[in-house]
């Protein structure tokens, strides 16, 4: 619930044109509600850290952030310039025109989720570019309350065959016994239209990219899952999906679930789908499928690693498709099981600056992706090593047509340890 921590006064018009004069315009505003913050201690803490690991993250957009003590969890202020600022971290013609700087407190313990939540809202384009363009700052604040609240719809035409669709899933998910509704939200273009989705049942929506929902829309998801598409055909996404509902307990492997959907971006419903959970997932899973995960690893470390590697599955590194070898949990029985093929390059950094829920940590996953071996990531995502012989041996494993030694390494540590 991003929206809660952004506060009208903390909302402006930058005139600096680089980023320390920015900054110091930002922290300004802070200390007018927060006497007791420091502002010459924050801007140390926020450059230091510039220096260290660029915030910029495209499309115009930075997220300076910095942990302090203090008595709140965080301060949020967010800056807008028109002209653009200078910043070390973007290219050499690229200016950044918005700045969403963040302040935690130490005893802040989703900080780093946080940090992931505000950059995947704005590495959506079209949000910021109507963050940027935003004729005043109330409509600023608006737009981002809205943007950061958690979907942004925009009303598709009213469709008779696809409240039909609806309707007629609700029965058939009654009929076949099912435990949810999931709505695949990228068959419309800009989101879904108000009205349309009113059940009684579970209702999921699962999207690629972060929506909005309108003022007048009032239609309400128990849950949204958010993950990367493999192509634009029909229910694309189920698999990728069911896994992170999974993970979170949103759905059980003896549940049963009707799903709704049709090409992306044809604005119209087409095809429905009841799937078996359990059976859809009995060509992945060993042993006991009483719980997805072992105790010690977070559900959104898996998630947050499944987007990693979707992401290198589908664009690649530099245009080349890029094979990749994450190794997530049980640390101590895969430290046995493995050996560095490399010197490490994470050894030494703070564990908060590598773990891979930190939104700064893609680019540095994504480069050291081409070195031979896996990274080893502990259940709470610190990244422990990259470049990693796994030596886990498993004989007994019959490995599908046309997988090779990388899948069987994997095959391999999954069977060896937890």
């Amino acid at each position: 619930r991003l929206e809660k921590i952004i506060a009208r006064s903390r909302i402006g018009d930058l005139r600096s044109l680089d980023l320390e004069g920015a900054l110091q315009e930002l922290l300004s505003v802070s200390v007018e509600k927060f006497p007791d913050l420091k502002p010459e201690a924050l801007l140390r803490g926020l450059l230091a850290r510039e220096s260290t690991m660029t915030t910029y993250l495209g499309y115009g957009v930075a997220l300076p952030h910095v942990r302090v003590r203090m008595s709140r969890r965080y301060v949020l202020a967010i800056g807008r310039s028109r002209v653009g600022i200078r910043h070390d971290g973007a290219l050499a013609d690229e200016r950044v025109h918005l700045i969403v700087m963040l302040i935690a407190g130490e005893k802040a313990r989703d900080y780093l989720q946080v940090l992931a939540s505000i950059a995947r809202q704005v590495k959506d384009k079209d949000l910021v570019n109507t963050l940027v363009n935003a004729p005043d700052l109330d409509a600023l604040y608006e737009r981002l309350v809205g943007g950061f609240g958690g979907l942004r719809a925009v009303e598709a035409q009213q469709n008779r065959v696809n409240r039909l669709m609806f309707r007629e899933a609700e029965r058939v998910a009654h009929g076949a016994g099912c435990h949810a509704i999931v709505v695949f939200g990228d068959t419309f273009i800009g989101g879904l239209q108000s009205g349309v989705l009113r059940s009684k049942l579970k209702t999921i929506l699962v999207t690629r990219t972060a929506l909005e929902l309108g003022d007048s829309a009032d239609t309400s998801f128990n849950e949204t899952i958010q993950v990367r598409s493999f192509s634009n055909q029909r229910l694309a996404q189920l698999r990728s999906a069911m896994l992170v509902a999974l993970t979170r307990g949103v759905v059980k492997f003896a549940d049963r679930i009707c799903c709704v959907g049709g090409i992306t971006g044809s604005n119209q419903f087409d095809t429905l789908v009841v799937v078996d959970i359990e059976r859809e997932f009995q060509t992945l899973l060993t042993g006991s499928t009483a719980d997805l995960l072992p105790a010690d690893v977070k559900p959104e470390v898996l998630e947050r690693v499944i987007a990693v590697a979707t992401e290198l599955a589908v664009e690649g590194r530099e245009g080349r498709p890029v094979g990749c070898l994450f190794v997530v949990g049980d640390n101590a029985r895969v430290g046995t099981l493995s050996k560095p093929l490399v010197l490490n390059p994470f050894y030494g950094y703070k564990e908060e600056d590598r773990n891979i829920l930190n939104p700064f940590m893609d680019e540095t996953i994504k480069e050291f992706s081409s070195i031979d071996g896996a990274f080893v990531i502990r259940g709470d995502g610190v990244v422990e090593a990259a470049g990693a012989l796994i030596q886990a041996a498993d004989y007994n494993h019959a490995l599908p047509s046309g997988l090779g030694s990388r899948h069987a390494a994997a095959a391999a540590i999954s069977v060896a340890a937890d």
